[in-house]
């Protein structure tokens, strides 16, 4: 299931600071291998702790921060999860 807000794929990059968040889709295998390393797949739930300006989005799951780079960030589709 991908989620689409006004036609557009909300991915992970727009993710805000504090922010709960479920990955939802991850486009090719290629990627899929990248984010498999961190523990993460579609369905894995992880907070967003930081969003630097045209730099890496960081994620935390399981007390782990993990800095993923904006390109790849651009590539991965999430659901926002209002707790």
């Amino acid at each position: 299931m991908v989620i689409i807000i006004g036609g557009l794929l909300v991915t992970l990059d727009k993710a805000r600071r504090g922010q709960k968040i479920r990955i939802i889709y991850l486009p090719d295998d290629l990627i899929r291998s990248q984010v498999i390393r961190f523990g993460i797949c579609e369905g894995t739930v992880v907070t967003c702790r930081e969003v630097l300006p045209s730099g890496p989005v960081v994620i935390s799951r399981n007390r782990q921060e993990i800095a993923i780079g904006r390109n790849l960030a651009c590539l991965i589709g999430v659901e926002p999860l209002f707790l």
